[in-house]
């Protein structure tokens, strides 16, 4: 249990209260420094996955709990966001996005009971997603538009990757929908 990668994946459990409270703190640098935390704990996820395999060090409980961390700290990034928007042009992909979660969560946990878990493993549009995701959630939380005089526009470019987040999250959806429809149906 006490892997590299499993410790990696516990410190990124342990972030979320820190990113959460940083956030919210009445300081200049708050939006920026929270989602540089937020950036932190999206390349740990990364990086313990690739040590697992690298190191040989795949357990269940890193099965367990890494996809927990990460569903984690996005579902409070996407509250976060909600909160910090208050608009129907966050809320609405940020809902897709979270029930997309939801589902897909649920119908792997279905299909691992069923052992048939191997059919809805993460796809390549799964993936893209992710990347989506996190790109969009690291420029809405900064909430940067200019960097020392600069214009980066992150709050803008965060907003179209939300968008194509939801998109590829929706057509995930499908794609995994569509491969364990035959054991949904009882047909399989």
């Amino acid at each position: 249990m006490w892997t590299v990668p499993n410790l990696i994946t516990m410190f990124r459990v342990v972030l979320i209260p820190v990113f959460v409270v940083v956030y919210f703190l009445d300081w200049r640098w708050a939006h920026e420094l929270g989602a540089f935390i937020f950036w932190l704990a999206a390349i740990t996820d990364w990086f313990d996955g690739y040590l697992a395999r690298k190191l040989q060090q795949s357990t269940p409980f890193g099965a367990f709990l890494d996809p927990v961390a990460d569903k984690l700290i996005v579902a409070a990034a996407l509250l976060m966001i909600t909160h910090s928007y208050a608009t129907l042009w966050i809320t609405a992909p940020a809902i897709v996005l979270l029930v997309r979660e939801i589902y897909v969560s649920a119908l792997r946990e279905w299909m691992g009971s069923q052992g048939v878990r191997e059919e809805v493993k993460v796809s390549f549009v799964g993936k893209a997603k992710t990347t989506a995701q996190m790109l969009a959630l690291i420029g809405l939380l900064s909430g940067l538009e200019y960097f020392m005089g600069w214009p980066i526009y992150w709050v803008t470019l965060g907003y179209i990757l939300l968008y194509i987040a939801a998109v590829l999250s929706l057509w995930s959806m499908c794609i995994y929908t569509s491969a364990a429809w035959k054991h949904l149906s009882g047909k399989g």
